[in-house]
């Protein structure tokens, strides 16, 4: 393909993704193909010659679409709908349009120097201390490609600053605390490096937050077992409830055990700092005062395209002491002298995406005003909802909402429904009816031992509109599973 070709081509996509986005609203959610069904469409062998593009692009539309579920659709309520902004899309064009690995300031100077800047921007629009920002020259924000990375980095960092002052300590010995509300990244992590992961219990009555007595004693009992305790991964709005970690009581008892590291993962809630009404609930101020480190994931719920995840720490040499490796072919006057930041050290590859141009490019198109205003408008219309099912005599709230997440579950008024095994058991049977619909999508979880159905809002085009149709088919599918229940044929309770 010669420029031109490339340019009728590029004219083509774009009227093509535009048109994708203008009949959005009209598609299914959920991708209705069967297991397997691409294979079948293709063949077995890449050809042998190259192709017309056009055929290629034809294909597109023909066969891949088709197999989509749409993440950015105005009815996607499921896990946390992932940003696809026409301003990220544009940056994440022009970046790929130039390919560079960006390991080091030399390779590209601008790829490192945006991502300090745009770290730095990002900083300040959630408010984080200056400690957490480049310029401070001692701690620094970096672009990972999910929080997952971002809390493995952590924890090697963590592991790492322990072994270099207790050089004796066995790897067995190390503690990974995370609660049972924390996202699966906890335990995976635990699995790949090796570690112990310890996995603290939460109590409804806390709205399924870590209480510092909690930790406190989990830490105590370690300690007496000649556990070494590592890294606590605290969360600001977990995945399955949307639940916030009390940071406040988990800086005491930090003070009084300072060789424990802590992470904060805000992946989805942490975007909602940049609306000062929110920091508090929140706990900005203890993350700003203790934590070592902190990420946020911009293409959750921030309008940055997938893949994006901030990750700031409090002391950049924590990070990058546990992953510097820089032999001769990847040594520059500029790092020799110590005068630039190389990313390539903050994370565990050596070759990085230039994923600073797409949040520059939303940034400074939305503003920070737009960026807030995005993210109050997804937590008005999760209060609609939550208003909506409060008016509703068989729907009820389990938790607390958080931010734009609500956890609800069916519990119809009668003495017939106190039994847990039978309410989960309808539960399940509403979630299998919503599951079976493709207009709405939604997903479930499990709290304190109640089947129950998530709820979150934060599709840049979903209107209250969608909201309150997504309601009534909710209420409908209810309204049927109890009927459905009453029948002779309906689920036996095991």
């Amino acid at each position: 393909m010669d420029v031109e070709q490339f340019r009728k081509a590029g004219y083509q996509a774009i009227d093509r993704i535009c048109d994708y986005y203008y009949s959005l609203q009209n598609k299914l959610v959920v991708a209705r193909v069967q297991l397997g069904y691409l294979k079948a469409l293709v063949p077995s062998t890449p050809p042998e010659s190259g192709e017309d593009f056009q055929i290629i692009a034809d294909d597109y539309q023909r066969l891949i679409v088709p197999g989509l579920t749409h993440w950015q659709h105005p009815s996607f309520f499921a896990y946390f709908p992932t940003s696809c902004t026409f301003e990220g899309i544009l940056g994440d064009l022009y970046s790929s349009s130039v390919s560079n690995p960006g390991f080091n300031w030399a390779c590209s100077p601008a790829c490192s120097e945006l991502e300090v800047v745009v770290m730095d921007w990002a900083a300040k629009l959630l408010g984080l201390a200056p400690k957490f920002m480049n310029d401070s020259g001692v701690g620094g924000g970096v672009i990972q490609s999910t929080a997952s990375e971002c809390a493995m980095l952590a924890i090697v960092a963590a592991r790492a600053s322990h072994q270099r002052i207790y050089p004796d300590t066995k790897l067995e010995e190390f503690i990974i605390y995370i609660t049972s509300q924390t996202h699966s990244l906890g335990i995976k992590a635990g699995m790949v490096l090796w570690l112990s992961v310890r996995i603290l219990e939460v109590k409804a009555e806390d709205n399924y937050s870590l209480r510092g007595d909690t930790l406190r004693s989990a830490l105590e009992q370690d300690k007496k077992a000649s556990k070494k305790p590592l890294i606590l991964i605290a969360t600001v709005g977990t995945t399955s409830s949307g639940a916030i970690d009390n940071l406040h009581e988990i800086k005491g008892v930090v003070e009084d055990h300072p060789y424990l590291r802590v992470h904060v993962d805000a992946a989805w809630g942490g975007v909602a700092f940049s609306c000062p009404e929110f920091q508090k609930l929140g706990y900005l101020d203890e993350i700003n005062e203790f934590a070592d480190s902190f990420c946020t994931s911009f293409h959750k719920w921030g309008l940055v395209n997938l893949d994006a995840t901030a990750l700031w720490v409090r002391d950049r040499k924590y990070l990058t002491e546990a992953l510097n490796t820089t032999p001769p072919y990847l040594r520059t006057k500029q790092g020799d002298a110590d005068t630039t930041i190389d990313y390539r050290n903050w994370h565990f590859a050596v070759g990085r995406r230039f994923r600073s141009s797409k949040l520059w490019f939303v940034l400074r198109s939305f503003g920070v005003q737009g960026f807030q205003q995005h993210i109050r408008k997804s937590i008005r219309l999760n209060n609609l909802f939550v208003d909506l099912v409060k008016q509703s005599d068989i729907i009820k709230i389990v938790t607390p909402p958080s931010l734009s997440l609500t956890v609800f579950r069916l519990e119809p008024p009668s003495q017939q429904w106190q039994d847990l095994q039978s309410l989960n058991a309808l539960n399940t049977m509403l979630f299998g009816r919503i599951s079976a619909r493709d207009d709405i999508y939604l997903t479930q979880t499990i709290l304190s031992g109640k089947v129950c159905i998530r709820f979150v809002v934060g599709a840049e085009r979903t209107k209250e509109s969608h909201i309150r149709r997504a309601f009534d088919t909710i209420l409908k599918e209810a309204v049927l599973a109890l009927e459905e229940w009453k029948r002779p044929s309906a689920y036996s309770v095991l």
